[in-house]
Order: structure tokens, then C-alpha cells, then sequence
């Protein structure tokens, strides 16, 4: 596909109603990451899962270093989802001493806006978040950045097929990062 085709496809305005189905699965995802429903959520992942969270350094504007793109740099996540399973495992084995006792959370998401892709199955959504958690009796983070997400429809409705995290602070001060964006 050429290059004027994709842009027309990414400008085209989606239906109502895919917007509102979109909004209501990226709603329902995050209800179910608040209430660490994690083997109902991974029922919204697909089998080639890609979800990846770079860690970006602070540059210069004249430094062109592709810190999001580049798949062999620092990455807080870069993970398949049998990665994704096996940290979830780690959380229900009572040795995870972080998450001892629970984790609050609240995603808050926003900003979002669907493109259609050369695959008609599958539809790019861009959105923003803020993550909130409190852990123990003191210790809270904020977290705010943007998504790039490709959902695919499937058999079993739409899945995450790939999400870009960036985050938007220069430097992470959270003590650890069991949470999900």
C-alpha cells in the first residue's frame, strides 16, 4: 500500500459506533487492571502480544536517537505474553512482597482516537493515561504518558495486539513497577 493510501486510511473518521466499542473495551480494561482482575484481562491480549514500555532518556533536540523504535534499548517493559503470564504467575505465588498487602490503583484514560490500518481487522487507537497507585501505608505514584495500542477483532471480540507506553516523566521515582498501563 502506498503511502498516500495509508494516510487517507488513518484520516478517515471511524463509525460512531466503532468509537464507542473501542472506548468501552479500553474502559473495561482499565476497570479490570483497578481490581487486579489479571486472568480476565489477559483474555483481551493476543497470542503475539507485543507490549512495550521504553525507558527514554532526556536529550537534546539535535540528538535523533530513536529511543521508542529502537527494540534493543532499555526497556522497562518489552514483553511477549507468555512474559506478561509469567509475571502475572510470580504475583499469585505469595512471594511477591511489593504487592503484600494489595496495591490501589486507578487508570484513568482519555484522548483517544481511532484509526483505521491496511488490516481491516485490526484499528490503531491512541490515548493518554494517568495511573495512580498507593501501596503500604505511604508510598504513592502518578503516572502519566501516552498509548499507542493496534486492537485486532477476533473470535472472542477486540484484543490488544501491541501497545507503545511512553511515559512522560524524565525520571521514574516509583520504588518498583508491578503495574500495568
Amino acid at each position: 500500500m502506498n503511502a498516500v493510501t495509508q494516510e487517507s486510511m488513518s484520516r478517515a473518521v471511524p463509525s460512531p459506533e466503532l468509537m464507542c466499542e473501542i472506548q468501552q473495551v479500553l474502559y473495561r480494561e482499565a476497570r479490570l487492571l483497578d481490581a487486579e482482575r489479571y486472568d480476565e484481562w489477559v483474555t483481551m491480549l493476543t497470542e503475539d502480544l507485543h507490549y512495550h514500555m521504553p525507558g527514554i532518556e532526556t536529550r537534546y533536540r539535535r540528538d535523533k536517537t530513536d529511543q521508542v523504535g529502537d527494540l534493543k534499548r532499555m526497556a522497562y517493559y518489552n514483553d511477549s505474553l507468555e512474559d506478561l503470564n509469567r509475571r502475572l504467575r510470580r504475583l499469585k505465588t505469595g512471594t511477591a512482597w511489593s504487592e503484600d498487602p494489595a496495591t490501589r490503583y486507578v487508570h484513568l484514560i482519555g484522548n483517544i482516537e481511532v484509526e483505521y490500518t491496511t488490516n481491516p481487522q485490526e484499528y490503531k487507537v491512541y490515548s493518554t493515561f494517568l495511573a495512580y497507585r498507593c501501596r503500604n501505608e505511604r508510598d504513592q505514584d502518578t503516572l502519566y504518558g501516552n498509548r499507542e495500542d493496534i486492537w485486532r477483532r477476533t473470535s472472542q471480540g477486540l484484543q490488544l495486539a501491541r501497545r507503545l507506553i511512553v511515559l512522560k516523566q524524565n525520571v521514574l521515582l516509583s520504588k518498583n513497577l508491578n503495574i500495568y498501563l
